[in-house]
């Protein structure tokens, strides 16, 4: 199997990361790439009462079993599939079925968090960083936490204040200088999106040149 390619992409709740991604698959092909959220590796607390998991912090990286997510990453570079956890954001648990994630010749790490960890980072061929304006970020959590999770405003307003905000300052923010390219004004800048597309087909081309010189 060609060596992957493994692109990490960060920034902040709401700040187009998702848009992004969204592009890539369409780019590239959803057969050609493996996508793994660190979202999904929430630590499972279904051992808590409701009120309690609802209280966690899960903005900060504690809560993500990130040396889970590594293992999972190492076994699809090694070219053996993984079953991803898959989280109820609404439970505020870890559901009990998983997802096949088969290798492919391009691996994606997604999340807020995963250029703060350096065990995340150090195997990253392109880290890549999506900035977007606070107030932007700010309305799309809220749309989408009401639409897709059911919460209220004042829920979602109250998490940011005591969570999200305070740990983007602390962890998000800080981890845009381990970024190879940022990219501002979210999921339509096009000349960024461009430049970034051209440098992971570059980076696919080169390594399937690699196995080849090595097989010979």
């Amino acid at each position: 199997m060609t060596r992957p390619v493994i692109i990490g992409l960060a920034g902040g709740s709401g700040s187009g990361k998702s848009t992004i991604l969204r592009r890539l698959l369409e780019e590239l092909g959803p057969e050609h790439v493996s996508v793994l959220e660190h979202d999904a590796y929430y630590r499972d607390l279904s051992d808590l009462p409701l009120e309690e998991r609802a209280r966690v912090n899960y903005d900060h990286p504690d809560s993500l079993e990130t040396p889970l997510l590594v293992e999972h990453i190492e076994e699809l570079l090694a070219g053996r599939s993984v079953e991803k956890p898959m989280y109820d954001f609404t439970a505020h648990t870890r559901a009990h079925r998983t997802e096949r994630i088969d290798p492919t010749p391009i691996i994606i790490v997604e999340g807020i968090l995963v250029l703060a960890e350096p065990e995340l980072t150090k195997r990253m061929d392109i880290r890549l960083f999506v900035d977007t304006d606070d107030d932007m970020r700010l309305m799309r959590r809220i749309r989408r936490d009401m639409v897709e999770r059911g919460r209220t405003l004042d829920s979602i307003l109250a998490q940011y204040e005591q969570t999200v905000r305070p740990m983007h300052i602390e962890f998000v923010e800080p981890s845009k200088r381990r970024a190879d390219v940022i990219i501002p004004r979210g999921g339509h800048n096009q000349v960024a999106f461009d430049l970034v597309l051209a440098r992971i087909r570059y980076l696919s081309y080169e390594f399937r040149m690699e196995d080849l010189t090595d097989g010979r």
